[in-house]
């Protein structure tokens, strides 16, 4: 059967990170057999100038229809619509393909240890992954509004909603070191509290996993100071949003972080957490491993082929390893260089 994917290339460096990525899955289908096909969709800022909504309809029929869906970047400093902005995109596709448990990993390899910002024993050997809701919380709360005189925010779950993460996050940590961070507000917010009972009240489902909270505060810090005593946290929208990308930073560089976001039934989303770059963009600059690692989760997670991600993630460590990286990582290699460097390599396998 013809697996369906759906590329979103966006804006700034999305679509020069997706179009490499698709011709390396383009190559390694070859290689390892894979029956698949691409179709390519408007989404983000150039949406809004070409449709004028940053998620135009016949990109969310695609999204629906489809097995899977490979997002670049979207946004840029040109669209800062207060009502129609590309991110508005974004989160309306969440939403709609009700995209509730969003995965990102964080790992320190021997090769990426001494890129990191932060010493290398503090780091090293650093293997986590935060699991954030994704569809609920702050970012879709009413009412919000805003006006020159004062402005209202929203933050509100419901039990269901928690219930259905947590379980996401239990069941991660079972497969992997049976440890789990709830990350919360507990001493200040009343979604805090709800949050911190209902994993208390299903922590008795995972006898096996041990569970440890943490205010978000006391998490950041932590996160810098003993990055390798976490195996998975859990925790709600905006505190994933902004924990993820700290995170991100640990291995040396946002470029270097995938993501994946599920439903409960669906197409899965995939896509590296960085933004579009637009400084950088058509400068042939752009760290493709996000990209390429998002991809890697794509072939795991929804076509089940470890051998196909094994491979792209073995690779992108190789590259680094040898030193073959975009100037963000150290390296002299132009984002070009990197995938003609992976053609060959998958040529001489």
């Amino acid at each position: 059967m013809t697996f369906h994917i759906v590329s979103l290339p966006g804006d700034g460096i999305g679509p020069e990170i997706m179009a490499g990525t698709l011709e390396v899955l383009a190559s390694l289908s070859q290689k390892f057999h894979f029956d698949y096909e691409v179709s390519e969709h408007l989404m983000g800022g150039r949406a809004i100038d070409e449709t004028g909504s940053p998620l135009p309809e016949t990109t969310l029929a695609a999204c629906q229809q489809a097995d899977a869906v490979l997002l670049a970047a979207i946004g840029g400093p040109q669209w800062q619509y207060p009502t129609n902005r590309p991110e508005h995109g974004l989160l309306q596709l969440r939403k709609s393909l009700e995209l509730f448990a969003n995965i990102r990993p964080t790992r320190v390899s021997e090769h990426t240890v001494n890129l990191s910002p932060l010493k290398a024993e503090i780091v090293a050997a650093t293997d986590l992954v935060i699991v954030r809701e994704l569809t609920s919380g702050i970012y879709f709360g009413t009412p919000s509004h805003w006006d020159e005189n004062g402005a209202v925010d929203t933050l509100n779950y419901a039990k269901n909603e928690i219930e259905r993460i947590v379980h996401e996050a239990f069941k991660l940590a079972q497969q992997r070191r049976k440890k789990l961070t709830s990350v919360d507000k507990e001493n200040v917010l009343s979604s805090s509290k709800l949050w911190r009972q209902t994993v208390d009240r299903i922590a008795t489902q995972y006898p096996d996993v041990t569970v440890e909270h943490l205010l978000v505060d006391a998490c950041s810090m932590h996160l810098l100071k003993r990055p390798t005593d976490f195996d998975v946290i859990v925790t709600e929208n905006l505190f994933g949003d902004i924990l993820s990308d700290e995170a991100s930073m640990l291995p040396g560089s946002l470029g270097l972080s995938p993501s994946a976001s599920f439903s409960e039934s669906g197409p899965a989303l995939y896509e590296p957490i960085h933004g579009s770059a637009p400084d950088i963009a058509g400068q042939n600059k752009a760290n493709p491993f996000g990209m390429l690692l998002s991809l890697a989760m794509c072939l795991r997670m929804s076509v089940h082929r470890d051998d196909m991600a094994t491979w792209l993630e073995n690779a992108v460590d190789h590259l680094i390893a040898h030193k073959i990286t975009t100037p963000d990582l150290g390296g002299q290699s132009t984002t070009n260089e990197i995938f003609e460097v992976l053609q060959s390599h998958i040529k001489e396998a």
